[in-house]
């Protein structure tokens, strides 16, 4: 097997055949688990779950917006995961650099984003350690698909939106979402199957939950079956853990909308603001030009 890294092809470990939670899965807790649990036969079948098509219709440009309103240009897409956003942002007219950290979904990414006429600017990174995989500045990072929600240890949280407020210009922004957990842990799973995952007759749900652990369950039309283990974030913990790594601002949106019933959307999306809110609006417009 092969990965494409920053344009240049070079040979990376094939990736387990089953997925690997030991002997007990709830008890596996671990962040960096997440590597062995995007196996290939896992990989190849993501855009049967997200489905290209209905996943934008959803979603509208609520991305694109957005960047376009914190007059973005330059974009780090550290989830990309099957290369879906990343496509639609160059699509869009953005630059954008693609990292994740399983070489499997990379790969596919490339593959995906070939297909569609793109190259993508592809590089594999643990997002603790992103500054020392990932070079450069940029006026935004989105961490999209609930992906956050791998990082088992508060400590890892707190590095990694160190890392990604460290990268960011002084007037940034960074996009994260997340499953609404909140709903999930107090009142039990319903989804709407609207947003994020909207492949047909593809289950999703959660198979285990507790305060430390969310067990989500993927079955597919020929009966295969997959798991990914997450932590069950909070919607304000999220909130308080980008507040105290330094971003000024913080607005929550549910299933892309700012008003919201906040026991009622599936997921929520995060828009941190790096920029001091006392700095003139005068200078924020000089510092993008």
């Amino acid at each position: 097997m092969t990965d494409q890294i920053n344009g240049n092809q070079a040979t990376v470990p094939l990736s387990p055949s089953n997925q690997e939670f030991g002997k007990n899965p709830v008890r596996q807790r671990q962040t960096g688990n997440y590597i062995q649990e995007y196996i290939k036969g896992f990989v190849d079948k993501w855009d049967e779950l997200i489905d290209w098509e209905s996943r934008a219709d959803s979603e509208g440009d609520f991305f694109i917006r957005t960047l376009q309103e914190h007059g973005c240009r330059k974009v780090l897409d550290v989830a990309t995961g099957t290369g879906f956003h990343s496509v639609r942002l160059l699509e869009a007219g953005f630059e954008v650099v693609s990292a994740d950290g399983s070489s499997e979904m990379l790969a596919k990414a490339f593959e995906n984003g070939r297909r569609r006429g793109h190259i993508l600017r592809t590089v594999q990174a643990d997002w603790r350690w992103l500054n020392r995989d990932v070079h450069g500045e940029y006026d935004a990072i989105i961490c999209l698909g609930n992906s956050f929600t791998h990082l088992f240890e508060e400590r890892d949280r707190r590095k990694t939106l160190a890392e990604y407020y460290a990268m960011l210009k002084h007037d940034g922004i960074l996009i994260l979402d997340q499953r609404n957990y909140d709903r999930i842990l107090d009142h039990g799973f319903s989804s709407k199957h609207t947003y994020y995952y909207c492949g047909d007759n593809v289950k999703a749900e959660p198979e285990h939950v507790d305060d430390g652990l969310a067990r989500f369950r993927y079955e597919f039309p020929d009966s295969s079956v997959f798991h990914l283990n997450m932590f069950p974030l909070r919607r304000e913990y999220t909130r308080k853990l980008m507040t105290d790594v330094g971003f000024q601002k913080v607005e929550t949106y549910g299933d892309f909308h700012e008003t919201y019933r906040v026991e009622e959307p599936d997921f929520y999306i995060h828009v941190a603001e790096k920029a001091y809110d006392s700095l003139p609006e005068t200078e924020k417009q000089e510092a993008r030009v």
